[in-house]
């Protein structure tokens, strides 16, 4: 039994490591920062969680576990909140090709400044 964990253990390091890679060479070569946000975030976050499974998995140890968990909630937090700043962001610098958005959320935002009040 222990062999089938450490080879389930090799194999998500390796799917998670891969997907790392990608997300890595997806933030290089896409030109827009919407495909880069989605490369720098859904692989990434994807890949460190099958990471931490595979640690867990390997290790066999529930403080390791304990400490695991954590690491993969902050992942989950605050990888799409800092996409979401960073989106919003660029969006408001003009960065962002605006005849490619389907839908225009914040179109109302940019003709009322922020300090006129409505």
């Amino acid at each position: 039994m222990n062999e089938i964990l450490d080879v389930a253990a090799l194999v998500l390091i390796l799917m998670g490591a891969l997907l790392c890679l990608t997300a890595a060479i997806g933030v290089l070569r896409f030109r827009d920062v919407p495909s880069r946000l989605h490369a720098a975030t859904k692989p990434q976050v994807f890949g460190l969680m099958l990471i931490c499974l595979a640690i867990a998995l390997s290790l066999r140890s529930w403080p390791v576990v304990a400490f695991l968990v954590p690491i993969a909630l902050i992942q989950l937090a605050t990888a799409p909140l800092s996409a979401h700043m960073v989106g919003r962001q660029a969006y408001r610098n003009g960065t962002i090709d605006e005849g490619g958005l389907h839908v225009d959320e914040l179109a109302e935002s940019k003709r009322t400044p922020p300090a006129a009040g409505g």
